[in-house]
């Protein structure tokens, strides 16, 4: 009896419904090049900095998806030092930062790179750089050995576990990526990169080739061919923050379609939606983008030390709870009077206010330039229920 899609016998002979997909395909396609267009109309710094925060946010949501929390700072700094992009201060990061890092990277920078085994071992390396899964030992660099046992997602208490999918077993996995990394790197003439992109994800996890990390090589390999779908190194836009924010029909969708024929149409349709909804996330980032350029354009004429520029774009960022001359000291690593002193030069040029609330301690925010007055006042206003 078949249970799992890659035990049918015409497996991995993947079949879709081209007319179904056709009305999707193009509204992706066109908010993608729309969307493409904004970006190179940019400046080189604004474009730059929007690709940074895309792929920052893409490494970091594609890690939360699999449970693993990173620090957004420290993801931020090993990829703008990796990239070449000046960001002042740089947050150092430990050995699984740099890891996910250099794996996204490379995916999406070097995109037209042929995919080979050896470089999926990199990628996997990269990954576990203590050979350790948590608190297991796990082959790194390569296949899932068959003394691994059988690879199962499974859900629910010990003795009442819910098998939602088995991969193939350990000595398939040969064949099975030889056969996936041909595909992988030749062009079908009928193929959208777009779909490929949803395909090369969807077969991936099915093999599940690695003990662990198949997930976030997985989006990477979509990212990549995203990357190829466009002929640009820099993204704009994370497929990887859109699934964490629907991680539960992801799931869904995936054990559907490990579980059914060879049919993808239903959760091409998923993946296709999920990116578009992909793009509304970047038109927020573009517009955060463009926020902080207007920022730093307003006071060009100005000097800020290191330790400024650092705070003011945290704060440009998205700053968590209140901004105080403790939290300025410990953010800066630098003494309370160098936190002051700091914090007075900014308050002297009016890029820093503070807060008109009361409590046991100051709190400072960003001075409202003129140019977000106007687009306060002319955001709509929603109508009271």
């Amino acid at each position: 009896m078949v249970h799992y899609i890659h035990e049918r016998p015409d497996w991995p002979g993947f079949r879709r419904n081209s007319e179904r997909l056709a009305e999707k395909l193009a509204s992706v396609r066109h908010r993608q090049g729309r969307l493409l267009g904004r970006m190179e109309s940019l400046g080189f710094k604004p474009r730059n900095e929007a690709a940074l925060q895309a792929l920052t946010e893409e490494t970091v949501r594609s890690s939360e998806i699999e449970g693993e929390i990173l620090d957004s700072s420290a993801v931020r700094s090993s990829l703008a030092r990796r990239l070449g992009v000046d960001i002042g201060a740089l947050t150092p990061a430990d050995r699984n930062v740099e890891g996910i890092a250099q794996v996204m990277v490379d995916a999406t920078r070097n995109y037209t790179a042929p995919l080979t085994r050896e470089r999926l071992f990199g990628w996997h390396t990269a990954l576990f750089p203590t050979g350790w899964s948590g608190l297991r030992k796990i082959a790194v660099g390569a296949w899932r050995p068959p003394q691994s046992g059988a690879m199962q997602v499974v859900s629910g208490a010990p003795d009442h576990e819910r098998i939602h999918f088995e991969a193939p077993r350990a000595e398939r996995i040969d064949a099975e990526m030889d056969a996936f990394i041909g595909w992988f790197n030749v062009g079908q003439e009928n193929l959208d990169l777009v779909l490929k992109a949803a395909i090369a994800h969807f077969w991936f996890v099915t093999i599940h080739p690695f003990e662990d990390g198949n997930g976030r090589i997985g989006r990477a390999l979509a990212d990549m061919m995203l990357a190829r779908s466009e002929e640009s190194e820099q993204r704009f836009y994370s497929i990887s923050a859109q699934i964490c924010k629907e991680r539960d029909s992801y799931y869904d969708h995936l054990e559907d379609a490990q579980k059914g024929d060879l049919d993808l149409t239903e959760h091409l349709l998923w993946f296709l939606g999920c990116l578009e909804r992909s793009f509304d996330g970047a038109e927020l980032m573009l517009a955060d983008v463009l926020r902080k350029a207007r920022f730093w354009e307003l006071h060009a004429g100005e000097s800020f030390n290191e330790r400024q520029r650092f705070v003011i774009n945290r704060l440009l960022d998205g700053f968590e709870g209140k901004l105080t001359s403790s939290k300025w000291a410990k953010l800066t690593k630098t003494s309370q009077d160098s936190a002051g002193r700091d914090i007075d030069g900014l308050l002297t040029k009016r890029v820093l206010i503070k807060e008109p609330a009361g409590g046991r301690s100051t709190s400072y925010i960003l001075a409202a330039t003129p140019q977000d007055v106007v687009m306060h006042a002319r955001a709509p206003r929603r109508p009271r229920r």
